[in-house]
């Protein structure tokens, strides 16, 4: 009789789990709301009208992209499912707490990176741009797209089931971060303690590679920002599965 493998086994459930998640929460208004909307009206108000040319513009819309939509998904995924009690179905499923943070996770993996590869496929050509290394922007695109997933789900850590306490408080932490991480002001403009605060958001290292990558000034070198990026995706993955474990109780 063939044993079956415990972690391919784990997998195939945190899939099944991104699967619904997919199918159910892509949808839901907040997801839209500040996945698409909400970016997409702050890039305009900084941007408009501003002679700028395209190859300072696009690194910004595709963080903004990159970053609101991959994080959006997980903030609501859990308080969700703790008000409509499905959560209690999933933790009672013979499928670790790891691997359901994991599917959440996946899911707004998915969302960010699939969103953004369309925007960077039919921008890049068609404005012309020039691009140094296809393969720093897609790994970029990917390891920047999980690492904001991460703080999504991690977000979504307080026991509550009520999902606008959760996105306001994703709110809280994300629009500061956009401000401070050299999307709409350059960090070396920054004041020194703007500066400091910079080298603590996974958002600078992001936009710095990429403006690299379109020959435009950068702080970083790629491989300072890549491990960064790593390093920020570790902590975060790390936080969330610790912080939602010892607030699984509170949440039944």
């Amino acid at each position: 009789m063939e044993k079956k493998n415990p972690f391919l086994s784990q997998f195939k459930s945190a899939w099944a789990i991104t699967k619904k998640d997919i199918s159910i929460y892509y949808l839901k208004p907040p997801v839209l709301i500040y996945g698409f909307i909400f970016p997409g009206f702050l890039f305009l108000a900084f941007f408009l009208g501003k002679n700028m040319p395209f190859s300072s513009l696009l690194p910004v819309v595709i963080v903004l992209a990159l970053f609101f939509t991959s994080s959006s998904v997980g903030p609501i995924i859990t308080p969700w499912e703790t008000r409509m009690r499905t959560l209690e179905r999933l933790v009672s499923c013979p499928v670790s707490l790891e691997f359901i943070l994991l599917g959440d996770i996946l899911a707004g993996f998915l969302f960010g990176v699939g969103i953004t590869l369309i925007l960077s496929v039919f921008a890049i050509p068609f404005l012309s741009i020039g691009l140094k290394s296809i393969t720093v922007l897609l790994g970029t695109i990917l390891l920047s797209g999980f690492c904001f997933s991460c703080l999504g789900v991690l977000l979504s850590a307080p026991a509550t089931d009520n999902p606008s306490n959760i996105m306001m408080l994703s709110n809280l932490v994300r629009l500061p971060l956009i401000f401070l991480s050299g999307i709409f002001i350059p960090v070396n403009k920054l004041p020194a303690l703007g500066r400091l605060i910079a080298r603590f958001s996974p958002l600078t290292y992001t936009v710095d590679i990429l403006r690299s990558n379109f020959y435009e000034e950068c702080i970083y070198s790629p491989v300072l920002s890549l491990t960064a990026l790593f390093i920020f995706t570790v902590v975060f993955l790390f936080l969330g599965m610790v912080l939602h474990k010892k607030n699984l109780s509170k949440r039944f």
